[in-house]
């Protein structure tokens, strides 16, 4: 199992757009990558991960998803949303965020277009939390975080906490922890 440190907020990489893969540059090095990431995800108890959150600065990212019948796991490699409707306002999360919580405003479902792990084209439908994750990790790719959806009064009022929360988040590597202690 190797464990990533999952890059907090504050962290430079988190606010740059990651660059397009090339899968043939890549395929070799992919397996191992995608194993860390997935090992990292799961070890923070997350649904997913773009890999600028574990310092790797290229188009990918990993959603795990579980619904009443099937678990899902997706790879998506220089992902686009090519269509959105309906509306969300829900809690979100971030991994890069450990503990912060709050309410943000996203598409209720959408259609993704990318590149899987064996450099086929995929289109994924997805609504609902499965949609949110999607968004998530696009937003991430490209150098966008969830709290950038927040009105710009909420902003402000909860940059003194996520000033604050930056500085202990600072402190925080996954690499040196227990399975208990996430």
């Amino acid at each position: 199992m190797a464990v990533l440190r999952v890059l907090k907020y504050g962290d430079k990489l988190l606010r740059k757009k990651t660059k397009p893969v090339v899968y043939e540059e890549i395929k070799d090095k992919l397996p191992l990558i995608l194993k860390d990431m997935y090992d990292t995800m799961k070890f923070a108890k997350g649904i997913g991960l773009a890999a600028n959150q574990v310092g790797i600065d290229m188009q990918l990212a990993i959603i795990s998803y579980a619904d009443d019948t099937k678990k899902y796991d997706f790879v998506i490699i220089n992902p686009k949303i090519v269509s959105a409707n309906g509306e969300l306002y829900e809690e979100e999360g971030c991994l890069s965020f450990p503990g912060f919580f709050i309410k943000i405003k996203r598409y209720e479902n959408v259609v993704v277009r990318a590149i899987n792990e064996k450099g086929l084209p995929i289109e994924i439908k997805a609504s609902g939390l499965l949609a949110k994750a999607f968004q998530h990790e696009i937003d991430h790719l490209n150098g966008v975080l969830f709290i950038d959806h927040l009105p710009l009064s909420l902003k402000l009022k909860k940059l003194p906490i996520l000033t604050k929360l930056k500085r202990e988040w600072k402190k925080i590597d996954e690499t040196k922890m227990k399975p208990e202690v996430i």
